[in-house]
């Protein structure tokens, strides 16, 4: 059993509201993860996805969040934190947003809610691991104080492991 307290599943930010995953983000989340371009997920396979992260969340104490315009109220994408390519005592922060909300710090103002969230849990590091072309989200971690520890070779693409202590 986890050493950890169960991180915060509700975060606000001065423009964002992080909260748990509901039946109707099924349909916002497929089409997120179409736009990679590389399938399209039907609104079932998002459905299917949203139950595994809520069982996942269920035994980890760790989430993975839609984020939602505060404003607008609407769903532009997820962050959190998973096991992914990591621990569970050393969790990645994960994040994705639509295109259209893109180069407005959202992915940033995020990712620092969670970075708070996972503090409180008591870990004391957290990893991220991002394709090396995607300059984005390199640029989101090192304004969010994570430094690269090494790269690894997926398949044709370069992988780049960063890490971060937490308080």
């Amino acid at each position: 059993m986890s050493t950890y307290k169960t991180m915060a599943f509700h975060l606000e930010t001065e423009r964002l509201i992080l909260r748990p995953w509901a039946e109707p983000d099924a349909a916002e989340f497929s089409a997120l993860l179409s736009e990679r371009g590389e399938e399209t997920y039907t609104v079932e396979r998002g459905r299917k996805g949203i139950g595994e992260l809520l069982a996942a969340t269920e035994t980890t104490g760790i989430a993975l969040l839609p984020v939602q315009r505060r404003a607008e109220g609407d769903f532009i994408g997820y962050c959190g934190l998973i096991i992914g390519r990591s621990t569970l005592e050393e969790p990645e922060i994960a994040y994705e947003l639509f295109r259209h909300a893109h180069g407005r710090g959202y992915a940033t103002e995020a990712a620092r809610a969670v970075l708070d969230a996972a503090g409180a849990t008591g870990r004391k590091r957290l990893w991220s691991t991002v394709g090396t072309w995607n300059t984005p989200s390199l640029r989101v971690l090192e304004k969010l104080g994570f430094e690269r520890n090494r790269v690894s070779v997926e398949g044709t693409k370069e992988v780049a492991w960063l890490t971060r202590s937490l308080p």
